[in-house]
């Protein structure tokens, strides 16, 4: 690796936080160089077992940062700059992360909060990734942001290429979100779509290969998952979540999960902070996932989720591989977590629930956190009176079918009150007095 690049990754780095040293291999700990985080690690490739890669660094992250301070810094995730691969002040940023974690007791999931990440600038947990990941594009000198995406990793892509002043290919496919295409439209990305959802990875893969495009999600298979860089984003909803409860983690956080990104970020930045005394334990784990390749790695003790493909697709399309990644299981393995597989009618179920008894709307992959707490909470793996976190990822608003094929047509009324109170009655069940 030249000494240009080595510096490039270390120049946006104050002088009192760690510097990335190195990629290291999330399964086996190979190390490579800071520049090649459009890679996997190649040792367990070779095994059959292709994992991802994430950040280590040449010192302890946070070890200068005051703990009863945080409160004081910039109200992003930035402030937790001191665990992260750049400053605050040489961020892309568009004020994302700090989003509020809500008790939600009307779910009848006993104590349940809610981390709602759509109160994010593009209402999703991707703008965590993007805002690290772009910041350090910038960094090594990128020239495009590259993103193969259903819609919300796209979207985020394009907002935070826009906000650094660089070009944004987001590669898409034929029958994604409407809503979720036209946002990523919007902030100005070059949206392409295909017809075989394959060919998005082609595609990337050939843009960042030939034209050293910056790739901010998976661009090749099998998947390992995103940007390690970008990952270090994911890291700070841990740290919110501990600091919301007074540095005493809940015993279990619950996510949609796909690829494991968020998974694994959330279990890394908790690790960090057992590692610095700051609490006492990492939370177990759970991946919701609607393949159930996760789930059947776990089973089996093999090294690499299986492809299982659906029947029919998941009408979670933001979580709707057929296959798992290495990183996933290997958080759930370590933390002592599990995975549930969910079917799309409780997914259409809890999307209903949650936002006509606690007043968030999540779109379909986040309610798969919802019904995966009922599942374990009614088999005994959650305890009755356990803590859960569950990580909502983003907004209904992001594909709205669900909510619309979920509910009953929107009724009309001729006449007077009367006819309002009938319909009401009729349709809702209402009974007025």
């Amino acid at each position: 690796m030249s000494r240009l690049t080595l510096q490039s990754a270390r120049a946006n780095v104050r002088a009192d936080m760690p510097a990335p040293a190195a990629l290291v291999c999330v399964r086996c700990g190979s190390r490579l160089p800071v520049d090649r985080y459009a890679e996997d690690c190649p040792a367990c490739r070779a095994r059959g077992a292709p994992a991802n890669l994430t950040v280590a660094y040449d010192a302890i992250p946070g070890r200068e940062l005051d703990r009863e301070k945080i409160a004081n810094r910039p109200s992003t995730m930035w402030r937790w700059d001191s665990f992260l691969c750049s400053s605050a002040a040489d961020a892309v940023s568009l004020g994302e992360g700090n989003t509020p974690l809500l008790h939600a007791p009307a779910l009848g999931l006993g104590d349940v909060w809610i981390k709602d990440e759509s109160r994010n600038p593009t209402w999703s947990f991707k703008d965590r990734l993007a805002s690290s990941a772009v910041t350090m594009a910038r960094q090594f000198g990128a020239r495009v942001i590259a993103s193969s995406s259903s819609g919300n990793a796209g979207a985020a892509a394009a907002a935070y290429a826009a906000k650094a002043g660089l070009p944004c290919v987001v590669f898409t496919f034929v029958g994604a979100s409407p809503p979720l295409v036209a946002q990523m439209r919007a902030y100005g990305a070059m949206v392409v779509a295909v017809e075989d959802k394959a060919d998005r990875w082609r595609l990337q893969s050939a843009g960042v290969r030939e034209f050293g495009w910056y790739p901010t999600s998976p661009f090749f298979g099998p998947v390992v998952g995103s940007n390690p860089y970008g990952m270090e984003g994911y890291k700070t909803i841990a740290y919110e979540v501990a600091e919301a409860f007074d540095w005493d983690v809940p015993e279990w956080c619950v996510l949609p999960v796909c690829y494991g990104d968020a998974l694994y970020g959330m279990w890394k930045g908790f690790e960090e902070l057992k590692a610095l005394g700051w609490t006492q334990r990492t939370p177990r784990l759970v991946a919701a996932e609607v393949s159930g390749s996760i789930a059947a790695a776990m089973a089996s003790g093999e090294p690499m989720p299986p492809d299982r493909p659906r029947n029919a697709p998941s009408i979670a399309t933001s979580i709707g591989a057929n296959q798992g990644t290495v990183q996933a299981l290997e958080v759930l393995r370590r933390s002592g977590g599990t995975a549930v597989t969910v079917e799309n009618d409780a997914l259409a179920r809890w999307v209903v629930t949650v936002g006509a008894r606690e007043g968030i709307w999540p779109e379909a992959a986040s309610a798969a956190t919802f019904a995966a707490i009922e599942h374990l909470r009614a088999n005994g793996t959650i305890e009755s009176d356990a803590r859960v976190v569950a990580l909502l990822t983003a907004s209904g608003l992001k594909d709205t079918a669900v909510i619309e094929t979920a509910l009953p047509p929107t009724p009309v009324v001729a006449g007077g009150l009367s006819e309002v109170l009938g319909t009401l009655r009729d349709v809702y069940g209402y009974r007025h007095g």
